[in-house]
């Protein structure tokens, strides 16, 4: 591993801390290095907030030391005017001789010109180092700005015989305390929840972050008809719900639901529709929670990037509705308070 590489990693790490407030910005990390030590650090913490390279540089005690120092990171500084000024003029500024960076940044407005600028200024630039790892950290910002829709994660949980609900669509305990938290903690790294009618009706889920600190996702109600009460839990205050649906909003819901009128067919909304919509919307990031329906027509259209499979396998269902059909090998399975989570990627999406 080389130096550079060490540093990079560094990065990361600090880009991690802004995972569930960067969005819909990147996280972000930033390490300035002067003769073989570190001398800053930072993290873009939260969106309209300091960019991690303004961060790292006000934490440098000694500003002289800027013009002979490295500055290491994770994304291409930003070159134009924002909710910040551009963090490349500020790199200028201090006369920082060599910047080494892991990914460009693909987002319109900037994609090559802050490395350009810096470069323009006589500035030494690296760029591609790690870029695998810089890539899997900002999956969802990369997916929604190059493929122009949300990073979809498809999240459900299974009897130990491949059942999501009981008989009729009755609701059964799966998931444990623990794992409970967790999905939670997953909800609160996400722009957006979606779920189909009959878990909207079956169910009446909140589908907020209660069981974990952090924001809420933006709710999605797929409701073709609009036959969801409006007192279920998926319409309360705490957070925005769009209900997608054939009809127009007819009066009845409060002033944080929005109805969103999209075409369906016979086998649902149109998802071609849909990721327009999420994308106009600026939802990065999409779980899909269900249910087996919904989740099907995600993986059937190969939109999607992540799936979490939760398999409680103490319990047996004997009869109710199946699982998705979805049948690939994992990349990682994890055990969670006796429950197994399996990890899958696609590779097709």
């Amino acid at each position: 591993m080389t130096l550079d590489d060490i540093y990079m990693k560094r990065c990361f790490q600090l880009a991690e801390c802004g995972k569930g407030h960067a969005a819909p910005n990147p996280m972000v990390g930033a390490v300035i290095v002067c003769d073989g030590e570190i001398i800053g650090e930072g993290y873009h913490r939260k969106c309209g907030g300091p960019h991690a390279e303004v961060n790292a540089v006000a934490s440098v005690a000694d500003k002289s030391k800027l013009s002979r120092s490295t500055m290491y990171v994770s994304l291409e500084p930003c070159a134009h005017w924002g909710k910040t000024p551009p963090c490349a003029e500020l790199i200028i500024k201090h006369h920082i001789p060599k910047v080494v960076i892991c990914n460009v940044d693909p987002f319109p407005k900037v994609d090559g010109r802050g490395v350009q600028m810096l470069q323009d200024a006589g500035i030494e630039v690296k760029t591609g180092v790690l870029a695998d790892e810089g890539w899997h950290l900002n999956r969802r910002f990369f997916t929604f700005h190059s493929k122009r829709r949300p990073y979809i994660i498809l999240k459900w949980a299974e009897s130990a015989d491949g059942f999501v609900a009981g008989k009729n669509g009755g609701q059964i305990s799966i998931s444990t305390p623990e794992t409970l938290r967790y999905v939670h903690k997953m909800r609160a790294e996400e722009s957006g929840i979606l779920v189909g009618t009959q878990t909207a009706l079956n169910d009446n889920p909140s589908l907020t972050v209660r069981h974990w600190s952090g924001d809420n996702p933006t709710r999605i109600i797929l409701d073709r008809s609009l036959i969801v009460p409006v007192a279920n839990k998926c319409f309360s205050s705490d957070t925005q719900t769009i209900v997608v649906s054939e009809k127009d909003d007819n009066g009845n819901y409060p002033s944080n639901v929005k109805i969103v009128s999209l075409p369906f067919d016979s086998n649902g909304v149109k998802m071609d529709a849909l990721m327009k919509y999420l994308y106009e919307t600026n939802i990065q990031s999409l779980i899909v929670e269900g249910g087996t329906k919904t989740l099907q027509s995600f993986i059937d259209t190969s939109l999607w990037d992540e799936a979490r499979v939760e398999k409680n396998p103490r319990l047996l269902i004997n009869e109710g509705i199946e699982s998705p059909d979805f049948d690939l090998t994992p990349d990682r399975i994890e055990n969670i308070d006796g429950n197994v989570i399996a990890y899958y990627r696609n590779q097709n999406g």
